[in-house]
């Protein structure tokens, strides 16, 4: 069911520094995912497949690639009219040089006239740079039924990891009653997912208080929420379950993919009810060539591919040789494994040529290596 009385922004600003090369040129949530998708994709289907018709999207580094992107509404059936996705930079300068958010709420804060403007009554926040399927008109439900003034949608994780995450601890009606940003020593598992829905007048009121605070993080997690816990305001904890992944890292951003690999995936890419959509790339179909071996793999279309694929995902447009080896590994769009080329453990960024009989990676590697920039061939 619709709930067209939520407004959604998804905060898809991040510098996502520890991707490394993969970031130098796109932000974050422009990162390519899963064969043909890019990270942002989710948070704006699940928004299309929850009933949400309005969404801002905060940008801010290395913005030109998704700006573009983004704004294109009808990939996720958002360009009806009174909805869409709506582009959102920075508007204040923080300094001289540069126009930034401060923080996620100063980037609430700084589109205030945006929200105000669809007088919704609710808003929903999110991150941009997370993969998951979830629907959020289920947790405004849980917002209603618990007359919350804020939702925070939390995931349990293992006590030995807790320490990394803000932990929500509640009583046994699911409200919070403490916060706690990457405690030492936690009281519990219950993670933070970053995905907040508030009502807007309440947030709108503490937002415009927060902008005028010169000690200020300008932050959700750092000031938001707390003032609001310890003002007594009415906070739930919602949990998820489900197939969720920070693709903070090199390391995790290869293990979503390679998740994909398995039949039982709760992600389920092929799930015609929950469809995540993308971008529409014209392209011929995958090719696998006659002295083609193929074990385990996720293989999208416009793959040319005559060597041998073991435990591997490629993406849309990536050519294998003759003779070459792609195991544990990840081909982004468009990179070119040549003839005789061995890859093994690693994560090949877009449009990278790995030359003949070249050698990538190591089975007994302890981490995956990143390779950003073409690797001659052996002459």
């Amino acid at each position: 069911m619709a709930q067209s009385n939520m407004l959604a922004m998804i905060l898809a600003g991040g510098r996502g520094s520890r991707l490394h090369d993969l970031t130098n040129k796109v932000a974050k949530p422009a990162v390519s995912y899963g064969g043909k998708y890019r990270i942002i994709d989710f948070p704006l289907s699940n928004c299309a497949n929850s009933g949400i018709d309005v969404v801002g999207v905060l940008t801010q580094y290395e913005s030109v690639l998704l700006n573009s992107y983004v704004s294109q509404s009808g990939r996720w059936g958002l360009d009806a009219r009174d909805s869409g996705v709506f582009v959102l930079p920075p508007r204040e300068k923080a300094d001289a040089d540069l126009d930034v958010y401060r923080g996620t709420a100063d980037a609430i804060s700084q589109n205030i006239d945006f929200v105000d403007k669809y007088e919704p009554e609710y808003i929903l926040i999110l991150s941009g740079d997370h993969i998951y399927k979830m629907n959020y008109d289920a947790m405004l439900d849980y917002h209603k039924e618990t007359k919350a003034d804020a939702t925070i949608a939390v995931l349990p994780v293992p006590m030995k990891e807790a320490s990394r995450f803000g932990i929500m601890n509640t009583n046994e009606t699911g409200r919070i009653i403490e916060f706690e940003e990457k405690p030492p020593v936690p009281k519990s598992n219950l993670a933070s997912m970053g995905i907040y829905i508030f009502n807007w007048k309440t947030l709108r009121q503490m937002l415009v208080e927060d902008m005028a605070k010169e000690d200020s993080h300008h932050d959700f997690g750092k000031d938001i929420i707390p003032t609001l816990l310890n003002n007594g305001g009415n906070l739930y904890a919602w949990k998820f379950e489900g197939y969720w992944k920070d693709v903070g890292t090199i390391d995790s951003l290869w293990e979503a993919n390679m998740d994909l690999l398995d039949t039982n995936c709760e992600l389920d890419m092929n799930d015609s009810s929950w469809k995540i959509y993308t971008e529409d790339v014209t392209t011929l179909p995958q090719y696998i060539g006659a002295n083609a071996n193929i074990n385990r793999a996720y293989i999208t279309q416009g793959c040319v591919v005559d060597g041998e694929i073991s435990n591997s995902v490629l993406f849309t447009g990536a050519k294998v040789g003759t003779n070459a080896k792609i195991i544990d590994s990840v081909l982004m769009p468009n990179v070119v494994v040549e003839d005789g080329a061995v890859v093994t453990r690693a994560l090949i960024a877009d449009g990278v040529v790995i030359g003949k009989g070249a050698v990538v990676g190591a089975a007994d590697s302890e981490t995956i290596e990143l390779v950003a920039k073409d690797v001659k061939g052996v002459e």
